[in-house]
């Protein structure tokens, strides 16, 4: 079972995936005008309080939420794991998904906030499941069945990969760096890592939110902070680094004497598939908590969101990136072990013997940063899962799937947690799907729009537009 699940793995996140995905980040970005530009007024817009805006939580605290589920293993394992199969190169192609990324993470969040609707207590709603109920509904206010299906499978496929990547994998990256660290038994860092998330997710988007705001700039900025650190120990090979990942992006150079994977077409696929990961871009996830913000316009926290893929991606993956190419350089016992051990060193190992090799600052920044990566995943991606299993099965279902979603945090602790990791990998794959979809097919209307909010100087303007009040569930 575990051979076919990571075969059907395999085939989802091949080249097709990628070739989407990168492929619907270049389209956006030529059709909203390359959005990117307007990046350091996003930026300022970020943080500052917008009372006039309609929303439950601040633009600064739908942008933490999201970034703290984005920033997770994949920001440093991940990274790790693009270099052993795709070499330096794969650094820099992993940065250049992050820049085209920005496009597809505004659209698909102006299009959450355009059709979001409220629940009975008048929270706001929204995602791709709202967008496909609304955006194709009938004159007559019927649902089209190919509609329902496009909400139904985005959802669905979801609440699969929160189970698995929001909590399993990450308590399994927890406990792994604290009991490799320390010496306690795993059980018992799976009963904290429990009683930490349940504080927490069962307070709602407020309680999450108001820990990710606090959480997330500290975290991001010491791990950034720590990183600039061993760059500056590092400031001999400095330009060595970055020429290596240059040159390896662009040609068939072996590097590290054929210790990691050498080529054009593996540093781009690999570079690109861990890359789109590690920012989500297109996978339909930040668009759910930033329907919940308060913002005057679409535009607007569409804008916000968009940094949340320069941070993850641009900034945070590029100084791991670096960090672990500059050190392979200048600790070459690093490439002699990994070609005497290929099947043992992963993403994970390396990263781990890389940031030892920096005395005094290296350990305690892999530590720290995983442990608080890893933890303010959980908590993004449990507001995920809690707003799909309310579109599948309404209301009731919510403590059902907050009690799952913390036992599941305790066998990924624990070791039980491989099935689940490449079950939920899968899901993030097909969830991505109909959320492409969507947002191609409304790509016209957000770019008319766009050109309407951003170009032609309304961004301050409040959309009047009616909020329905979703009945039923």
């Amino acid at each position: 079972m575990i051979e076919t699940l990571q075969a059907i793995d395999a085939f989802v996140w091949g080249p097709p995936m990628i070739a989407l995905l990168l492929g619907t980040h270049v389209f956006l970005t030529f059709r909203t005008g390359f959005i990117q530009r307007k990046l350091p007024e996003a930026i300022r817009m970020s943080f500052r309080k917008d009372p006039e805006g309609r929303g439950d939580i601040s633009n600064f605290g739908a942008l933490a939420t999201a970034l703290a589920a984005t920033i997770g293993t994949g920001s440093i394992v991940g990274v790790a794991t693009a270099i052993l199969a795709g070499g330096p190169g794969a650094v820099f192609w992993m940065w250049v998904t992050g820049i085209f990324g920005m496009a597809t993470k505004y659209v698909e969040v102006f299009a959450s906030i355009r059709y979001r609707v409220r629940d009975h207590n008048g929270n706001m709603l929204g995602g791709a499941m709202y967008v496909w109920e609304r955006a194709f509904k009938r004159p007559d206010g019927t649902v089209p069945w190919w509609a329902r299906l496009g909400a139904g499978a985005f959802a669905a496929f979801a609440v699969v990969a929160t189970i698995g990547t929001g909590s399993a994998v990450q308590a399994s990256a927890m406990t792994g760096i604290i009991t490799a660290a320390l010496p306690v038994p795993a059980w018992a860092v799976g009963i904290v890592i429990v009683g930490l998330v349940a504080a927490v997710i069962f307070g709602g988007v407020h309680a999450i939110s108001s820990v990710c705001e606090k959480l997330v700039p500290v975290m991001a900025v010491a791990y950034a902070g720590g990183c600039v650190v061993i760059l500056a120990l590092n400031g001999a090979v400095l330009g060595d680094a970055l020429a290596l990942i240059l040159e390896c992006a662009f040609t068939a150079k072996a590097a590290f004497g054929g210790a990691v994977g050498s080529g054009i077409v593996m540093a781009l696929q690999f570079g690109c598939a861990r890359g789109l990961f590690s920012n989500e871009s297109g996978l339909g996830s930040a668009p759910i908590v930033a329907a919940a913000a308060r913002t005057r316009n679409p535009a607007e926290q569409a804008l916000v969101a968009m940094t949340g893929t320069f941070w993850s991606t641009v900034v945070i993956c590029a100084l791991t990136g670096v960090v672990l190419v500059s050190t392979m350089i200048t600790y070459p016992d690093i490439q002699a072990e990994i070609l005497d051990n290929p099947t043992f060193y992963t993403g994970a190992v390396l990263a781990s013997a890389a940031f030892a090799k920096i005395p005094y600052v290296g350990t305690p920044v892999l530590v720290i940063g995983m442990v608080a990566f890893s933890y303010s995943t959980i908590l993004g991606w449990s507001y995920y899962g809690n707003r799909c299993v309310t579109y599948l099965l309404g209301r009731r279902a919510i403590m059902p799937y907050q009690v799952l979603y913390v036992a599941v945090a305790f066998l990924g602790a624990i070791g039980v947690g491989d099935v689940v990791w490449t079950v939920s990998d899968i899901g993030n794959a097909l969830m991505a799907l109909p959320n492409i979809i969507a947002i191609l097919l409304l790509s016209g209307l957000i770019a008319r729009e766009t050109r309407h909010y951003v170009y032609e100087g309304h961004l301050d303007e409040v959309c009047e537009r009616p909020i329905p009040v979703l009945e039923g569930k």
